[in-house]
């Protein structure tokens, strides 16, 4: 599958997967998108903007981890940022319903 342009994100979400087939990418992806929610909360709760920094860092910083790591390849982010982080969104709900498998 060739990571060109893709012109619908029903085109990209495959390419996404495959980015993601290493299942400690997957769950480090898990966790962090968790923690994400977690800080969101945490920010609508609070009022404190920090969590919006908090929320960033959990997310990112897990995902990167997985890809450098475990992945060995660069996360879509760099390349494709908005079909990337909704992604992100779908493959997390996909691992809740079980079509994606942590």
């Amino acid at each position: 599958m060739s990571p060109g342009r893709f012109r619908h994100f029903a085109d990209f979400y495959p390419f996404y997967l495959a980015e993601h087939a290493d299942r400690r990418n997957r769950r480090l992806h898990f966790v962090g998108t968790t923690l994400v929610l977690a800080c969101l909360a945490r920010l609508l709760y609070t009022g404190q903007p920090a969590w919006l920094l908090g929320a960033l860092l959990c997310g990112y910083g897990f995902a990167w981890v997985g890809h450098f790591f475990f992945e060995k390849n660069r996360p879509a982010t760099f390349k494709y940022p908005l079909y990337s982080l909704m992604g992100d969104w779908v493959m997390y709900r996909d691992i809740w319903i079980g079509r994606v498998r942590l």
